[in-house]
């Protein structure tokens, strides 16, 4: 250090160093870039070689303000400086010479500079014999850490023992130690040369365990790798050996494979194919991917089922019981699986068949298909397809691939453990396709009676008969199912559930389930007819009997409570006492009008609940001849709305309407509950009745209610969903049903209680029908209209011919 005060300041270039500390009395090179920084350098070398170091707080600064950089630094002589064939790069050496505090730095990207000020080593009140033992305990970490660093040389201890000043022993180690950029600057900005030496103590401890730690790991790490090496070249030389002796190298569990292989009942062309798997799995060296993949794909085929069955039931009068054991009703899927058996039983020889359930949720799709599995003694395999999106979900991976595995439908086949299972395939109209491909598709192959027998999953490579499996799909609507795929399937539609029919279920299969899922007995708890009809009336709207199951399920939770609180040994459950158990009543029950209204007329709609009423109120009012349609409808309900206007203004002097109407008048059309969203075309014939009611001033019975398609010249067209719809007209009271002629031959599924109590009404035209809705006042017509009048009598009288 020059003999220069404390407080005498130096103007120096100044050099900011990124991760690098220097210290006094010690040589480091390093690289040069920065122009800022090859600028100082060049400065130095140009006036005194001395320069100014001091590290910058954030490394990927490029040109760091004055707070950006530490102001405690070192003071070096650039010794060399070499420039680099690559760009503005130079090689620099330098020397440490002293301590210095910046106390004011000029940045500039032609040059840093910098004012400083030396910071001289402080005394300390710490003995001679401590400073000795903080010494000594250095030195002797310091070896030890020479020993264990693969890239120091013991031979550097001697550099210090030559020298052992305090402060420079310190300023060797912390030069030398792989330490932390903040850590080194810490040292360096520690003057008492004591408190450096402890600091060093701490560091070194800590670096020397953190370097026995990574010793153990590389020494674990190499013995594994010694050892799998080892096992490589015995396996190795054991081939060669049994080579030598004839052996061929095959090990016992390759001999264990072909065994297995010869023994399966499969086709030559089965055989071969993994008969040279297996000749290809001998030829892999141990522990390689390839091994893995071809035992994985040998143990896929040799779990299949070759030519395992079940035997099939072909008691008829047993499998009859045991479904009307399981479900009430569904008399036309239980025909159809009876009609199946019976045909088993004639020839033996037909293949697995192909049904599909459509109906809405809750109806029993997926129950019944569980039951035809027991009535035919077939196991069971049920594939949920919601959501599946991946063709490779059905068809399988290349075993290319990593991570492959087979489709399905053959992991299906594998866990039924039989090649004859009834496989239900839920949600099938759920099944979506992206870039992915189309599981659809891959369904085409399996599903069709006429190619199954040879299906070939991605995974296997092989074909497997899927001919004797019987394929149940279930579906909630069929328009979203591919039309291909639809036409390989026998569809079988369950409908909606009558009241009398949900009594039924829940006496028969819910109540009973529930009582003993709930531990109760049935003298524990016991729920009248009525009850139950309350419970579905006023706390359920559905099609089938989910909601009913968990309402049933929360009056088992109440009794098992109070009985368990002591509160009553049993609970009965009466009509008017559902309130305290399950809450005030959900939903209230559809009432007749009482009396006949004009411009409003009680329509029928198809849920996916089930069936409902759908009331359609006309409003006509003086104006321009605006037409407004209100109640969240879709374009198609809107588009019927327009051929009932435009079908009434080509008959408004048949119907004494005025036939300036459409001008003089505004029209409201209008659907209560406007939240819910509306569509279809059966409400044609609705709004026609109500626009000829309100247009004419004649009321509407109100005890009628009405579907169906209407067209320009007023036919009436068929419609769906007709016994959903007729059972809500039941519900609410209704008397008389109007239904397209179209639809006649759908009254013999409808319930035998509907039919009793409704009167149905079919028509092919709106003419037909006018007479019976309206109630028209016997009085003389408008004396404004006579030829309308005559128009419309001579139109009636053909009618009622």
């Amino acid at each position: 250090m020059p003999e220069n005060n404390e407080k005498e300041t130096v103007l120096l270039p100044l050099l900011a160093l990124r991760g690098l500390t220097v210290f006094p009395g010690m040589l480091l090179t390093f690289d040069v870039e920065r122009p800022a920084s090859t600028a100082a350098v060049d400065l130095a070398m140009k006036t005194n070689q001395m320069i100014f170091l001091a590290g910058q707080k954030e490394l990927t600064e490029e040109l760091p303000e004055a707070g950006g950089i530490y102001h405690v630094g070192t003071v070096c002589r650039v010794k060399q400086q070499l420039r680099q064939p690559r760009g503005n790069v130079c090689r620099i050496m330098v020397e440490g010479l002293y301590r210095a505090e910046a106390l004011n730095i000029w940045p500039d990207p032609k040059g840093y500079s910098t004012e400083i000020r030396p910071l001289p080593d402080r005394p300390e009140r710490i003995s001679a014999v401590r400073m000795q033992g903080l010494l000594r305990s250095c030195l002797s970490l310091f070896e030890d850490y020479l020993r264990q660093a693969p890239d120091m040389l013991p031979e550097q201890i001697l550099n210090i023992l030559a020298n052992p000043d305090p402060s420079y022993v310190a300023n060797y180690i912390a030069q030398h130690l792989r330490l932390e950029p903040e850590e080194k600057q810490k040292l360096l900005e520690t003057l008492q040369p004591g408190k450096r030496l402890m600091l060093l103590a701490g560091y070194l401890k800590r670096e020397l365990d953190i370097m026995a730690v990574e010793k153990e790991i590389n020494d674990a790490a190499q013995e594994q790798m010694n050892r799998n090496q080892r096992e490589y070249y015995l396996r190795e030389e054991m081939k060669v050996i049994q080579a030598e002796l004839g052996e061929d190298g095959l090990s016992d569990d390759t001999e264990e494979y072909r065994r297995k292989i010869e023994a399966l009942p499969v086709s030559a062309e089965v055989r071969d194919k993994l008969l040279k798997e297996l000749g290809r799995l001998s030829k892999q060296p141990f522990g390689s991917s390839e091994a893995a993949v071809l035992r994985g794909y040998l143990d896929v085929c040799l779990e299949l089922p070759w030519s395992k069955k079940t035997k099939e039931t072909i008691d008829i009068p047993k499998a009859r019981k045991m479904l009307d054991e399981d479900h009430y009703g569904l008399e036309k899927v239980k025909e159809r699986i009876l009609e199946y058996l019976a045909v088993k039983q004639l020839t033996p020889e037909i293949k697995g068949g192909l049904l599909c359930l459509v109906g809405p949720p809750g109806t029993g799709k997926t129950s019944i298909a569980m039951s035809i599995a027991r009535a035919t003694n077939r196991k069971l395999v049920r594939l949920s397809l919601g959501g599946v999106h991946d063709e490779a979900e059905i068809r399988g991976h290349r075993k290319t691939y990593i991570g492959s595995m087979p489709g399905r439908l053959i992991s299906g086949i594998i866990q039924a453990g039989s090649c004859n299972p009834l496989m239900v395939l839920d949600e099938i109209d759920k099944l979506g396709s992206d870039y992915r491909g189309d599981p659809s598709a891959a369904l085409l192959e399996a599903l069709d009676g006429e190619q199954n027998s040879s299906f070939r999953d991605n995974f296997l490579e092989i074909p497997f008969d899927l001919s004797e499996v019987f394929f149940i799909t279930t579906a909630n609507t069929k328009d979203t199912i591919p039309r291909p795929l639809l036409d390989r399937m026998e569809i079988i539609e369950l409908s909606s559930y009558t009241d009398e029919e949900k009594l039924h279920i829940a006496k028969d299969h819910l109540l009973p389930k529930q009582r003993k899922k709930h531990g109760l007995k049935a003298n524990q708890l016991r729920v009248d007819d009525e009850a139950i009809r309350e419970m579905i009336r006023g706390y359920t709207r559905e099609s089938g009997v989910r909601l009913l199951e968990r309402e049933l399920a929360a009056v088992c939770r109440k009794a098992a409570g109070g009985i368990a609180e002591g509160k009553y040994k049993s609970l009965s459950v009466k009509p008017g006492k559902l309130e305290p158990l399950l809450g005030p009543a959900r939903f209230k029950p559809e009432q007749r009008r009482v009396r006949d209204e004009v411009g409003l007329v009680r329509g029928l709609a198809y849920t996916a609940v089930g069936g409902e009423t759908l009331d359609v109120e006309v409003a006509v009012v003086e104006g321009s001849g605006k037409l407004n349609l209100t109640g969240n409808l879709g374009d198609v309900m809107k588009e019927s709305a327009q051929a009932a206007l435009s079908y009434i203004r080509s008959r408004a002097r048949t119907l004494g309407i005025d036939p300036e109407f459409y001008k003089n008048r505004d029209i409201h059309i209008h659907f209560p509950e406007g939240a819910v969203p509306k569509d279809g075309p059966s409400a044609g014939i609705t709004m026609c009745v109500a626009l000829i009611s309100a247009l004419t001033g004649a009321p509407v019975r109100g005890d009628v209610a009405m579907t169906g398609e209407i067209t320009l010249r007023g036919r009436v067209l068929p419609i769906g969903g007709l016994r959903e719809k007729t059972m809500a007209a039941y519900r609410a009271g209704v008397k008389t049903v109007i239904i397209p002629a179209e639809n006649e031959p759908d009254l013999a599924e409808i319930d035998q209680d509907v039919r009793q109590g409704l009167s149905f009404v079919p028509t092919d035209h709106v003419d037909k029908i006018l007479d019976l809705v309206l109630v028209r006042e016997e009085k003389p017509e408008p004396a404004l209209l006579p030829q309308a009048q005559s128009l419309l009598g001579a139109e009636r009288h053909t009618v009622r011919q």
